[in-house]
């Protein structure tokens, strides 16, 4: 059964009391998601350097896969789970399914023989592994590289003009290559003429302006459209600007046929569709669009939609917590979330985009200033992306009211319901 926020707080697990989820995404060279990295950060936390115990880390997110099922988690990708040298002797690793999950193993382990004797078992037993935040060649380094199937660079610590030749030295055909703390498209590029496979951060996330750019024609039509909606225009309006553009007219029909609509019957024009689908739906529907590049179907291995759609979620189901009953503010949580990275999407000023498209002010202050309660769950949902300390996302969840546990059942059901969209659009 699919966790809702009307179930009882036994729903989520007691030891999520004090512990905050993060998902760091893990992207391919096309720039499509394949996995994600898992994080537990405790809520008592001081500052980064105080982190967790990496047994207790470990048990953490195995007792979470353990009660909850990792596809909860990552949904069709795979999970990344760093393990130390206490997790990978220990017997609760094989509760994690060797399918979804690769050990990442720890810049802090060594590779003693019991050590290598083990990572050589567990593969035996179907797990893969990966060797965790190398920044040179070491010893360990050498003796852990062939029993793993990915080597992660740490692109940051790597000494000054090295990064070329330790790839060079670490580069092997059976073994992938992932650059971390990606945070630019310029070093996106340059790890991509180095042959990396695979690359972790957000500089998939970070807007690059582009000075004269201009919204193309295609989403200047779903932004007209969401105008018509804010502005409760008639139902013939709306239908006469969705005929406007073959391609939107073909996936709201081809929306409408699907099971996650739940239509009983074939649904061939536009006017019904709209009735199908309700204004509610359709709004959310034309958002999501936005992030679709021109002539594909939904692809939710995007980045930048899955990250768009679970923010949106986060904070739809943040504003049913804090004012139940208030439809409209969830609502609102929805629209903010999703456009919170419009900028990025079109490559243009975010008050650019807002000057295209008719919002609220509470909608404008939470995108531009992060202000008001909107701009503060968007601030809060940003910290959770990051590698932010647990006293800042502390204070965050005390200011709006929140406990750890209720922030990690809404996180829980907002995975649930993006895992749900992405397959009924598939």
């Amino acid at each position: 059964m699919r966790m809702t926020l009307s179930q009882p707080a036994t729903a989520v697990p007691p030891y999520a009391n004090n512990f905050f989820l993060a998902r760091q995404p893990i992207l391919n060279r096309q720039q499509r998601l394949v996995a994600y990295e898992l994080l537990f950060r405790t809520a008592a936390e001081r500052n980064n350097a105080s982190f967790i115990d990496h047994t207790e880390a470990t048990a953490t997110v195995i007792a979470h896969a353990s009660e909850l099922g990792m596809g909860r988690v990552v949904g069709d990708q795979m999970a990344y789970v760093n393990v130390d040298t206490v997790g990978l002797m220990s017997d609760f690793i094989n509760f994690l399914p060797t399918d979804k999950v690769i050990l990442e193993i720890l810049e802090s382990v060594k590779a003693t023989p019991e050590v290598l004797e083990r990572v050589q078992e567990l593969k035996l037993a179907g797990f893969k592994f990966a060797l965790d935040d190398v920044v040179a060649e070491s010893d360990d380094v050498r003796k852990l590289q062939p029993l793993c199937d990915v080597i992660k660079i740490d692109i940051k610590d790597v000494r000054p003009g090295a990064l070329s030749t330790l790839t060079r030295g670490l580069r092997h055909p059976r073994q992938k290559l992932l650059a971390e703390k990606v945070e630019t498209m310029e070093e996106f590029q340059q790890c991509l003429a180095l042959g990396f496979e695979y690359f972790q951060g957000y500089y998939f996330a970070r807007p690059v302006i582009l000075s004269g750019k201009k919204i193309a024609p295609s989403q200047l039509t779903i932004l007209h459209l969401l105008d018509l909606l804010s502005q409760d225009a008639d139902t013939q309006a709306i239908e006469r600007s969705v005929k406007h553009d073959a391609l939107i007219t073909l996936n709201l029909l081809r929306l409408v046929n699907t099971p996650a609509v739940g239509a009983r019957y074939r649904i061939n024009s536009v006017g019904h569709a709209l009735v199908v689908l309700g204004r509610r739906q359709l709004q959310r529907w034309l958002q999501i669009l936005l992030y679709v590049k021109s002539g594909q179907q939904h692809e939710f291995t995007s980045p930048l939609l899955q990250l768009a759609t679970t923010r949106g979620k986060t904070i739809e189901l943040l504003m049913e917590k804090l004012r139940p009953g208030q439809r409209v503010c969830a609502d609102i949580g929805f629209t903010v979330g999703i456009m919170s990275l419009m900028d990025t999407l079109f490559s243009v000023h975010m008050k650019d985009v807002l000057n295209s498209v008719n919002v609220l002010d509470e909608v404008r202050s939470a995108l531009l200033h992060h202000s008001g309660d909107y701009g503060s769950m968007l601030s809060l949902i940003e910290h959770l992306e990051t590698d932010s300390d647990g006293q800042s996302l502390s204070r965050m969840l005390h200011e709006l009211q929140l406990s750890p546990s209720e922030l990690y059942a809404i996180q829980l059901a907002a995975f649930d319901w993006v895992n749900d969209y992405a397959h009924g659009m598939q």
